[in-house]
């Protein structure tokens, strides 16, 4: 029994390491992918195994070169393991929240899944989940762009470079420049920021690791060049000091806001920090915040986006550049709005 057992789990574990077309495995991966599992298993058996499982499941064998490379139709739609009504509706607001997030070629790799999910949910007549996924939406907070068109090329050919450690050639759209350039990058990560994905790569010879957004590759090509590893870069490490929030001065601030008490109330469920704390009410109402934050940019922007809800106090920085914000946006918006049509006209 326990070596049927051992079989069986070898085989699931199989399945799983099996690509579909177009990709592939060789056997020899397979073996140690399998043997990193801790099935010690000799390469002929596996070649059997995956013999007898292609008469149960549309498994491919390309036998032009060796070893054999194997992969699942394209088509295939697995059904393991077996879908649950939670996990369907957390699949359903999954690619709700993606889809503001990711470009669509990069949500569509997860297709199968999603459709899955919606059909389990409506195939749920007796249980009244019967037309549920039409219940449930993810919702971004704030002002959420359409993301960034990626061709499907380069979307797959920055996936494989960064799995694989390759280089690779691109000729990209620079913004600073307006112009195509030539580049060879060596892939350390990729971010999804808002609506646009970057990849976080070294150029040519440089050790300096930069953004590139996907939307502006135009052309993407292996490369002959040797890729330049990091071992210690970290993209966790990247974003905390400051790769994608335009610092502003020192890493922490000790922010000292006077704030609605909506906004009080939103902060008590979601704190803005882990060091927080918010006063008892003032004779006008407000609540005094006082957090730890980021010195950059983004968590300004946010503080601003809240108008006359949030009066910083402190840092004294940071009130002044709200203060002259709205010092401008005074005079901006002061008049009456056909002064402002006429010195459109005028621009025009």
């Amino acid at each position: 029994m326990g070596t049927q057992r051992d079989t069986l789990f070898r085989y699931l574990s199989m399945l799983q390491l099996i690509p579909r077309a177009p990709h592939y495995r060789a056997t020899t991966t397979l073996k140690d992918m399998l043997e990193e599992r801790g099935f010690k298993v000799e390469l002929r058996t596996i070649q059997r195994d995956l013999e007898k499982m292609s008469s149960h499941f549309p498994l491919h064998c390309n036998q032009s070169e060796r070893p054999f490379r194997w992969s699942f139709d394209a088509g295939f739609k697995s059904g393991l393991p077996a879908m649950d009504t939670a996990t369907a509706l957390t699949l359903v607001l999954a690619e709700e929240y993606l889809k503001s997030l990711l470009p669509s070629i990069a949500v569509d790799r997860l297709g199968q899944q999603f459709d899955s999910a919606r059909k389990f949910l409506d195939g749920l007549q007796q249980n009244g989940y019967a037309d549920r996924a039409r219940r449930v939406r993810a919702i971004p907070d704030g002002k959420a762009l359409l993301p960034a068109q990626v061709d499907a090329g380069v979307w797959q050919g920055i996936s494989d470079a960064l799995l694989h450690h390759q280089a690779v050639d691109v000729h990209y759209l620079s913004r600073q420049k307006g112009e195509i350039q030539q580049y060879t990058l060596h892939p350390q990560g990729l971010v999804a920021r808002h609506s646009v994905s970057y990849l976080l790569a070294t150029v040519n010879d440089y050790d300096d690791v930069r953004q590139f957004a996907l939307h502006r590759i135009r052309q993407l090509s292996p490369s002959r060049m040797p890729f330049r590893q990091q071992p210690e870069f970290s993209v966790e490490s990247y974003i905390t000091h400051g790769g994608f929030d335009y610092p502003l001065g020192a890493r922490q601030v000790e922010l000292v806001a006077r704030i609605s008490p909506d906004l009080a109330w939103r902060l008590r469920e979601t704190p803005l920090s882990e060091q927080q704390q918010l006063s008892a009410p003032g004779d006008d109402g407000r609540i005094t915040l006082t957090a730890t934050v980021p010195n950059d940019q983004q968590t300004l922007w946010w503080l601003t986006g809240f108008g006359p809800r949030v009066e910083v106090v402190q840092p004294t920085e940071w009130r002044r550049i709200l203060a002259e914000q709205a010092r401008q946006m005074l005079k901006q918006y002061t008049g009456p709005a056909d002064d402002t049509q006429g010195r459109l006209d005028r621009t025009a």
